[in-house]
């Protein structure tokens, strides 16, 4: 079959052209329409080599059985990624349906390594994801061009390096909201994971 990748919760636009595509509504792109544990319990184990997502996992109502999914459908080397809205954001808010709110550190929790300086305990019996990868995007609506000139040389400044993200979240996040985070994740082996 080649590569498979998914992208879950696309609502009415895909955003991958390659892709399986997977949504609770009947949207013309979907593929596979359905409550999104039962669609993933189709799935065999070691099946997908890329899962992504764009404003979906913040209305999950168990983001940990979710986590769990990927990591058994997730061939090893498969690439998970998510866009989701930051908790600074005035916007995440707004929308009722959110269930989860998400910083730096929120798959730290998730994965076997620590991606910054500060370490977080993990909940999971089962951990094979190494967070490869944190962005965070400062994007602004049409018409605003200048605010999305200004968003954009703040987002390079902010993601120069670690310490910058971390700075930027704990002391300027209220200040100069971020509107997403975007996270890549990497299914390992259980054994390339270090001894606790």
């Amino acid at each position: 079959m080649g590569l498979v990748k998914l992208e879950m919760g696309c609502g009415p636009r895909k955003r991958i052209s390659d892709a399986i595509t997977t949504d609770l509504l009947d949207y013309e792109c979907v593929d596979i329409v359905g409550e999104i544990f039962s669609v993933l319990r189709r799935f065999p184990d070691d099946s997908v080599d890329y899962v992504y997502s764009f404003h979906f996992v913040e209305h999950l109502p168990d983001l940990g059985l979710y986590i769990n999914e990927m990591q058994r459908i997730l061939k090893v080397g498969g690439t998970l990624e998510l866009v989701v809205p930051h908790f600074s954001h005035p916007h995440f808010y707004s929308d009722y349906t959110h269930k989860s709110t998400f910083g730096l550190y929120t798959f730290d929790y998730f994965t076997f390594n620590s991606y910054f300086k500060r370490t977080s305990p993990t909940y999971q019996k089962r951990i094979d994801l190494k967070l490869d990868k944190v962005d965070l995007q400062f994007g602004s609506f049409r018409p605003f061009y200048l605010r999305h000139a200004i968003r954009f040389v703040l987002g390079k400044i902010v993601n120069l390096c670690k310490y910058t993200q971390e700075f930027y979240e704990e002391n300027l996040c209220y200040f100069l909201p971020c509107s997403e985070i975007k996270f890549r994740l990497i299914h390992c082996q259980p054994q390339d994971q270090p001894l606790p």
